[in-house]
């Protein structure tokens, strides 16, 4: 069952009309282009209508953790934009330096009800469902590391540019926590770089340096900080010079089994993650990574 609200793209209808939207203008002065900006407490948007194109920022600091709240405004924020039929892409990246996102906050995961474990998951999957299902192009800008939840976000996007430097790392870890990536991740995981170097990544829990992650097709280029946000810009200009429709029906053809397996087995999957993250060697395991995090800190 799928919850109120959450149409993956499967069972949207695509937003044909906006290909026949008319060009900007162009007596139209540059830099004087409509602009929408919304903001939340984790989440800044700008949407330049004349483009059609809005800048997600993530502003969650210290390391733009995958909190409750922070999935919650992520989903509406898509919402937003998805229902905007001046919207026709998004770039994500982050406003907090060297950090894209840290992955699912940990101390959701940790000491909590299990009220609160169900909440928390729900949020996890509806995030997902809209992202990956989304109706928009989707372009990654990856300006910092990127593990575990942060990967995912980056993985469902459509195409993914990182900050060409080797401190910067991406994969899904959850091996290390002594959690496991669950069937949705690692389908997403296995449609970007296969089957052989998805399973070897997953076992091991790793997290790969920018210059791996590009060999391994875990993202697609990898640019200059400096140039970054250009070179989305770039990438974005050339997926939305294709007609919408061509290219929203394409997208849901080669996603349409992954999404609909999970909205199949939504709560399945809740319960199978509460069961899991209730386990008192888990939540061991979880304090333990938690206790390590404050060591570091200090």
């Amino acid at each position: 069952s799928v919850s109120p609200g959450v149409l993956p793209l499967c069972c949207r209808p695509p937003a044909w009309d906006r290909a026949a939207r008319p060009p900007p203008s162009p007596l139209q002065p540059p830099g004087l282009a409509p602009c929408r900006s919304f903001s939340n407490n984790k989440i800044q948007v700008e949407l330049d209508e004349s483009s059609g194109v809005a800048m997600m920022k993530f502003k969650s600091p210290p390391v733009n953790s995958l909190s409750l709240e922070f999935l919650t405004e992520f989903s509406i924020s898509l919402e937003k934009l998805e229902n905007n039929r001046a919207c026709r892409g998004v770039i994500i990246t982050s406003a907090v330096p060297k950090i894209f996102s840290s992955g699912l906050d940990i101390t959701e995961m940790c000491g909590k009800s299990v009220e609160h474990y169900t909440e928390f998951w729900r949020a996890v999957q509806e995030m997902w469902l809209r992202l990956y299902g989304s109706n928009m192009v989707t372009v990654a800008a990856v300006n910092g590391s990127s593990p575990a939840g942060g990967c995912l976000v980056a993985l469902s996007c459509d195409y993914r540019i990182m900050a060409e430097n080797p401190k910067f790392s991406i994969g899904l870890n959850e091996a290390q926590l002594g959690i496991v990536a669950p069937f949705w991740f690692k389908d997403t995981f296995v449609n970007v770089v296969g089957h052989r170097i998805a399973e070897r990544s997953l076992q091991l829990g790793s997290l790969h340096p920018a210059p791996e992650a590009q060999k391994l097709g875990l993202v697609d280029e990898l640019v200059p900080e400096e140039k970054l946000m250009e070179k989305a810009a770039a990438v974005m200009a050339q997926w939305l010079a294709l007609p919408d429709h061509a290219r929203q029906l394409t997208k849901s053809m080669m996603r349409k089994a992954v999404l609909d397996r999970l909205v199949a087995h939504r709560e399945e999957d809740i319960k199978n993650f509460v069961t899991f993250v209730s386990k008192e060697s888990i939540q061991k395991s979880l304090r333990m990574y938690m206790e390590m995090l404050k060591k570091r800190k200090s």
